[in-house]
């Protein structure tokens, strides 16, 4: 298992003793009618094994789906309890799609658990996996232009506004921010 982060909060690669957490998770976000950023293809599949394998297809640049880049999967979990409280996707690279809408990292915080700072934490530890295993300089990162709080933890983790764009697929504007990795 690889972690980053220290305490008893972290932010890991899951695995299948995570099943019953990330359907859990799942459940929550879809009851509170959640956007799913950061979870990959979890509003689509049910089953968390189904899930994990998709997850180890798209982080092996040889197995990564047509059209897509190679991602690793996170959860922000607590070491004690095994609660899942959101979930972080970092693209190793960008495509022509990703560098005009989406960015490197996605992510979601759990309804039940928000405006506790997770979303903040979780950042930044992906920050660190980004410049330290990936080796990237910079990362793109976008938010809803009406997401206030995601907005605040961009910021706050060193985003710099790039642009305002329109993603005609979703339907949603969207705000592009650069953050330099030191």
């Amino acid at each position: 298992m690889v972690a980053w982060g220290k305490e008893n909060v972290i932010l890991v690669k899951p695995d299948e003793s995570f099943a019953e957490e990330i359907r859990s998770f799942r459940e929550e976000m879809i009851l509170a009618g959640s956007s799913m950023d950061g979870t990959g293809v979890l509003r689509r599949v049910e089953d968390p094994l189904e899930w994990l394998k998709q997850n180890a297809l798209k982080e092996n640049p040889k197995t990564v789906p047509e059209n897509k880049v190679p991602a690793t999967q996170f959860v922000l979990t607590d070491t004690d309890t095994g609660r899942i409280y959101g979930m972080l996707q970092v693209r190793h690279e960008l495509n022509e799609y990703l560098r005009k809408f989406a960015g490197h990292i996605g992510y979601s915080v759990r309804p039940t658990e928000r405006r506790k700072g997770y979303a903040k934490k979780m950042l930044k530890l992906a920050l660190i996996y980004c410049k330290e295993t990936l080796g990237l300089k910079r990362v793109l990162i976008s938010c809803l232009v009406d997401n206030e709080a995601s907005r605040r933890t961009i910021l706050s983790c060193g985003g710099i506004f790039e642009e305002k764009v329109y993603e005609h697929i979703e339907d949603v504007w969207l705000e592009k921010y650069w953050i330099t990795l030191e």
